[in-house]
Formats: structure tokens, sequence, C-alpha cells
């Protein structure tokens, strides 16, 4: 289609066309408008990857690590190459729009979506989606800063009511968005599902029109989180632009129009959402991305693998390092052990997860980079639902990894029922929402999902059934799990699936079983939940796993540690744990996994300890073991990057993005995470993480930008220079490599007032910068920054940003916790001021 201009495509639209165009159609475009040459363009999700157009048997794409561990690596540069990469990988689903990055705080460590935004402090955050905003539409590909504002926890998230103070609205939840637009412009900006201090964001005058458009003077488009509208008037009224998804709930032409015609809504306001939609069209018109085109796998090139090893390999935190344990030799006698060594925790659940290209395990890292596969147990579960069956099965049409589906339009007891449709599937967890068939929509279908098991060993199975919908699991037709005849709501599936329906059997070492779920589509479901629209056609997940005896497991376990030199102990979450649509109830390790750390330590004192999770867990026995490396979500390489840290291939340069307290009940806003009749009180006003346990002198496991390297590195020199005129302060410091490797290092620049007449943090980070050195070789590092944005909080009073006069200090370091360098300067004038 040829390029069109906004106004004069206004001016032809009819009413019926203009309140089209503000819903989408579907879940993942927009309306067209053909006699106009207005296309249909296409958005996808997620944060950490392209999934494209499908939730159910999904295109594979590229997996990069959990937003904590982006933002862990503190490097600017790769993050923008982060960005870059991600809008490659868009072009190959056809995707004009990327759904993100996500850049809410945390406020507590438990939240559901808390690994999919960057950190706990508003300047990390608001660079770090800066940058990969950059690279993204460096690549003509527009991105979606999301979710707008105050949506820092999953219960009841759409009519949950965040109270707090203007002062930590600006300071804290507010300032990473400003910061983003400042330094980056999305070209489209996402709204949150909750209410900000009364009003839902999505139709908030203050949030939308005063502070967004008006204040900062964004222009962008502003779109609903899917299913996040709740009005027409007022949300057109006061800044939102696009619905979605489609086909419209709220902004129905036979609604808007009538409203239109009545003068509820001005004609104006509608032109202006109109607008808003128009701008993000034209955007992705221009960009040389097909309409409705193809999706494809061709970006899963060695270079590909090779970027997304070296993201994961430089967000991983050396945590301890006692007895220069590490970096490991190849000739160590190592065992392998835990319920993540093989096991793939790419990425926590929700829409920000996505299918892969392929997948390693810590184990499997290991393995290839000793040409060799050392001894291994699990240890201990760690699953909360049963690990993927799929995944372990052989499909009995291809003979590779997987299951074979047959789609049929009545049940298994219809012995002469009609087949419309075979797959090849190679994953256990499946949302049908966007299956689509030919005939008979809206009435229920059934899957024969079928594969072939070959056990391991001769013991007890365990198999599992979550569903929106209805399933049966069979193992040579006897069967083995109902969740059919009886029901239970739980929190799959965005909180509309049941609880996972267990059952055991027997089975023999290699034999072949027979493995088979009748799947019943969405109208077969007996519960109703609120949640997302799975168009009826459902849900399901099944899984499956060995039964371990949980004494003798460790006691296996144990007997190997004593057998070799060193442990490498694998532990953590995954996406059971850490997800959308709900919060941990706190942050303790799953299962027994505290059990079998403390067994091996008892036995072996050269312990590495690699936890993967996308928030803080608690480490009980954090004195313990000589070494703890934090390794996030990685993405689809892991494996290969845990293993490159291990051996010293990678020097780990990553630094904490988050505080990790030493228990749960330390934590800020431990007293209020949690929706009570209707609403959540922010207690803790600005004193989130650091700025938190720093106030109140409070200890905590590991600090916000902490982190090791197996090199050494010393600070000296800081001068400042500051030109009150040009608001700007300049700083620079030397930084010298003293260790025997070569190494990166994040400086990082806190300021604080002196004797300020309010409460305040007693600093905070407005500046890092990372740098790469030889053994012996020193660096100038230089970093130039803006008066008002280090300096100002929000005074409430005056309604504005206050920059005071007075003394302030910078202090410089390696971590929040690790200061080496502190220099007083002085501001002679002070002002108030709003905006970027």
């Amino acid at each position: 289609m040829a390029a069109f201009e906004i106004e004069d495509v206004l001016q032809k639209l009819t009413i019926e066309e203009k309140v089209n165009l503000l819903a989408g159609i579907d879940f993942w475009h927009t309306y067209a408008v053909e006699r106009l040459n207005i296309p249909s363009i296409r958005v996808s999700d997620g944060p950490n990857g392209i999934r494209g157009t499908k939730f159910f048997n999904a295109v594979p794409g590229a997996i990069l690590p959990n937003g904590t561990g982006l933002a862990s690596t503190f490097d600017k540069d790769l993050l923008l190459e982060a960005g870059k990469f991600l809008g490659v990988e868009a072009k190959h689903k056809s995707a004009h729009v990327d759904l993100g990055p996500t850049t809410n705080i945390q406020r507590g460590p438990n939240g559901g979506r808390g690994f999919e935004s960057f950190s706990e402090d508003p300047y990390l955050s608001g660079i770090v989606s800066a940058q990969i905003i950059n690279g993204l539409q460096s690549e003509h590909v527009g991105a979606t800063i999301k979710h707008f504002v105050a949506n820092d926890l999953e219960h009841q998230r759409n009519s949950s009511d965040s109270i707090l103070t203007q002062r930590a609205l600006r300071e804290i939840y507010l300032e990473p968005f400003r910061l983003a637009i400042k330094h980056s412009n999305p070209v489209a900006l996402m709204t949150s599902y909750n209410k900000v201090n009364g009003i839902h964001a999505s139709q908030s005058k203050q949030l939308l029109k005063d502070i967004l458009k008006d204040e900062w003077k964004y222009e962008g488009t502003t779109i609903s989180d899917w299913y996040g509208t709740y009005t027409n008037k007022e949300s057109i009224q006061n800044g939102l632009d696009l619905e979605m998804p489609g086909p419209a709930r709220l902004r129905t032409v036979q609604s808007v129009a009538h409203q239109v015609s009545t003068k509820e809504i001005h004609i104006n306001d509608l032109d202006d959402r109109v607008r808003g939609v128009l701008k993000l069209v034209k955007y992705a018109s221009e960009s040389g991305i097909p309409y409705n085109g193809p999706e494809d796998t061709e970006n899963n090139t060695p270079e590909t693998r090779a970027f997304l090893r070296k993201l994961a390999g430089d967000s991983i935190v050396l945590l301890k390092n006692e007895d220069n344990i590490l970096p490991l030799k190849k000739e160590d006698k190592i065992a392998v052990i835990g319920p993540n060594a093989k096991y793939s925790a790419k990425t926590g659940g929700g829409s920000a997860s996505l299918t892969p290209y392929y997948i390693t395990t810590p184990y499997g890292g290991i393995s290839e980079k000793l040409g060799s596969n050392p001894p291994y147990t699990i240890g201990a579960h760690a699953h909360d639902l049963l690990p993927g069956l799929a995944e372990q099965l052989i499909n009995p049409v291809t003979g590779k990894q997987g299951i074979h589906a047959s789609f049929y339009y009545t049940d298994s007891s219809d012995k002469s029922r009609e087949k419309f449709n075979d797959l090849d599937l190679n994953t256990s967890f499946h949302i049908l929402f966007d299956y689509e068939r030919e005939r008979f929509e809206g009435i229920p279908f059934w899957i024969d999902f079928e594969g072939i098991f070959i056990p391991e060993e001769s013991a007890e199975y365990e198999f599992g059934l979550t569903v929106a919908g209805t399933a049966q699991l069979f193992v040579n037709d006897k069967l083995v799990v109902d969740n059919k005849t009886k029901q239970t709501l739980g929190t799959a599936f965005f909180s509309t699936g049941t609880i996972e329906e267990k059952g055991k059997i027997f089975l023999q070492k290699g034999e072949k079983y027979n493995i088979k779920v009748e799947f019943g589509s969405g109208p077969t479901y007996s519960l109703k939940a609120e949640g997302p629209d799975f168009k009826g056609n459902g849900a399901i997940a099944f899984g499956g796993s060995k039964v371990i005896d949980k004494p003798k497991e460790i006691e296996r376990a144990v007997e190997i540690a004593q057998s070799v030199d060193k442990v490498v102990l694998v532990i953590g979450t995954n996406g059971d744990w850490e997800s959308e649509g709900y919060d941990r109830k706190d942050i303790t390790l799953p299962g027994n996994t505290n059990d079998l750390v403390e067994a091996i330590l008892k036995v072996n004192s050269n312990v590495i300890v690699v936890n993967q999770s996308g928030t803080p867990v608690e480490f009980p026995w954090v004195s313990k073991p000589k070494a703890i490396l934090q390794a996030w979500f990685g993405g689809n390489e892991l494996g290969n990057a845990i293993a490159d840290v291990l051996y010293g291939d990678v020097n780990p340069n990553g630094k904490l993005s988050l505080s990790f307290p030493i228990k749960f009940e330390d934590n800020p806003a431990y007293l209020n995470f949690k929706t009570e009749r209707g609403r959540v009180l922010y207690g803790e006003d600005i004193f989130v993480g650091y700025r938190f346990y720093e106030k109140l002198q409070r200890k905590v496991l590991f600090p916000f930008g902490y982190g090791l390297s197996y090199t050494k590195f010393k600070f000296d020199n800081l001068k400042i220079s500051i030109d009150e005129l040009q608001n700007q302060i300049s700083l620079n410091v030397e930084i010298t490599n003293i260790g025997s490797f070569k190494g990166k290092e994040v400086v990082q620049f806190y300021f604080s007032k002196i004797d300020s007449d309010i409460i305040r943090p007693i600093k905070e980070l407005k500046g890092f910068n990372k740098v790469e050195l030889d053994v012996n070789e020193s660096k100038i590092v230089d970093i130039n920054l803006d008066l008002k944005d280090s300096l100002s909080f929000f005074d409430e009073y005056q309604e504005k940003w206050s920059l005071q006069s007075g003394d302030y200090e910078v202090s410089v370091g390696s971590s929040s916790d690790d200061i080496e360098l502190r220099e007083i300067f002085n501001i002679k004038e002070g002002k108030f001021w709003l905006g970027l």
C-alpha cells in the first residue's frame, strides 16, 4: 500500500471507520481501511523474544534472558544490540510492533511478573528500557513501553487500586517511563490493568493527558493492555488510543457512534484517538515489513546462537567465590546435581514466554564443555506443575521427540467420529484460543495427544493434567489421571484453568508405554473463571515425572557428592513459580531444595551453587558454599552460558539489578503486597529496594548493583565538573585492573543531598558505565549527566520537581554497598521544573 497522510485520511474516514480503528480486529492486528490505503499492522509479544501470532503451535523463536537478567548486564551498548536483535526477530515474524519492554518496578521480590521487568531502581529501569527501545526502533520496529503505571503485583490486577503518594508515583514508578521517553521516544505505550489512586490507568486524565501528553509532550500511540479497558467515554476523552485485543468489547461501532451522536463523546476527542492509531500505522507502513506476512525461523543461525550466549553469559552474577574455587578446570572431578541441572529454566511464565528455537540445559552445557557426561542426579524436585510430558515422549508417527495430536468433532465414545486435523507437536503446554477451525466454531472439539514413553528406570511415575476444558490421561489404555469428572479452579492459564490433577502408576525400565491424553475443548469445561477469553477452545498442560523418595534421593545425591572433588549444584525456580497471573506466596526455594543443599554441603566442602530465578530467593545456607552464581532465566543459551562462566571462558561481569533480602519478611513491601478490599497500599513510599534497606540500616543477603569478578579493580581520581547554566554534571574516574584476568567492571554513580530538609534516600543511582580492562590496564571512565534528573525530588506542595541549592555528595563504587570514592559539590541556584 502507498503511504498516507494522517490529516488527509482523517477527513475522509466515516464515523464507522474511525470507531473501528480504535480497537484491534483480533489478538495481534489492527483494523484496515483499504480504500484509504490504511493497512492492518501486526503487534507481538514480548519482552524477551518475539512470539509471532500464535500461542498454539507457534513458530519458534529466540528467547533472550529475562528482564532482570538483561538489566544485570549494566551494559548500555549490549542492551542496544539486544534491542536491534529483537527488531530482526520481529521482522522474521512479520511483526511491526513489539509489545515491550516491561518497565515496571519490583516493589517486592515475589511479584509474579518481577522477572519480566528490569529492576527495583527507576534510573536503571529507565536507561535499560531506553537502550532496548532505541535498538528496536533502529530496525524500524516499534517498541511499546509498558505497563503504565504502578502495575507491580498480579493479585486481582484488573481491579486492584494502587494507593500511593504523588512523590512515590513520580520518583519511583513514573520515573523509568519518563527517562525512557526522554532518551528513546517509544512509538507506543501500553497502559496497565490496575487503578492508580482510584482511577483505572487506561482512562486516567492525570496519567494519560496531564502527565504523558501535556507535561512530557509524548506523541506516540497509547494502547490498552489486553482486556484492560473499562469505559468508552473516559478512555477516549482522556487519551487511550487503541483498545486491544479485538474484536472490540467496549469500542463497538454501535456504542461509540451513539455516544458521539449524542455528544457524550466529543468528535474532537474521537479524532485525536484516531490520529494516535494512524501515527502507529503510518510508522509501521514505512518499515517495509509485509502486512499479514509469513513467520519463519530463518534467524536461527550460528550468529544468533553466539549473541544469545553472550547476552546470557554477561547477565550472570558471581555472588561468592571463596578460595578462588572458580573458574573450574576441566580436569576437576565434578558432579552436577540439582532440580534445574537437566531442566531448561529459559523464561518465566505468561505472555513473556514463547516456543524456543531450541533449548540448552546446565548439564548439557557442562557436558559439552567437558566432552563427557559428569555424574548426575536430580536430588530434589522443584517443579510446581509436573515437567512437560511431550518433551519426554516419542511421537509414534515421526519417531522423534514429541507427540501426535489428532483433532475430532466428537469424543472417543463415538467409534465412527470424524477427524479434521493432525499435528505433530513437541511441547506440552497449549493455549488454544487462537486455534482456528473451518466449521463448527464455538462448539466443542476433541484432541487425542499420543506418545510413547520409555522409562529410564523401574519406578513409580506420576502424571498430571491441567486444563481449561476437560481431559483424561491413559497409560496403555488404563485411566491414570482424571481431570474431567471432578475439577477445581487454580491459577493456570492466566487464572482460568484447573489445579493439576495427578495420578501414579508403576512402570518398568525400558518398556514402551503408550500415553494418550483425551482433551475436550473449552465448552466441555465444568468451571467458570474470570480472565482472558479463550474463544471456547480452552487450554491444556500435561506433565510427568518419576516419583522420588525424598530422603532416598538426597542420600543418592550425597553419595555422588562424596565421590567427587567438586559439586555444581543447580537449583532455583522456573516459569511455574514466577508467572503472569499470580504472585509468589514467599521467596523460599521450591520443594525440599534447601534440604538437598544442606545435605550436600555437609559432605563436600567444594560446592558451587548455581541459582536460576528471575527475582530473589532466600539462601538460608549462604555462608556455607564456596561459590554462588545467580544465573536468572537465561533464554535459549542458558546452559552454555552457565558452563562458560563456570569454566572461565566468560569472566563474570553481571551486577544485581535488585537487592536480595536475607528473608522475605525484610523486604519493604512485605506488609502491603496484596490487594485487600480492592486496594493495595504503597506504604513504603519512595523507599523501594536498596533505598529502604539503607535507610533502615537493614542488612541484605546481597546488595543492589553487587557482583564479583575473577579479577579485581581499583578506583582512583574522581573528578567533578558542574555547569549549572547547561544543567550538566560531568564526572570521570580512573579504573585499573589489578587482578590476573581480563575483565569488565561497572562503575556506579550515586548521589545524595547533604542536610536535606525532607526525608530522602541515603543515596540514589543516577549513572553507570561498563568498562573492559586487560590485566594491569587503566582507563578513564567519563559520564555526563543531567543535573535536574540526578539531584531533584518531587515537591508535592509545589506539584513540581525541586532541584535545591546546597551541598551534595557523589559516591562512586562497584555496588550500592561498595563505595570506593566520594566527593562533595555545591549547587548555587535551586529551581522548580516539570517535563522531561
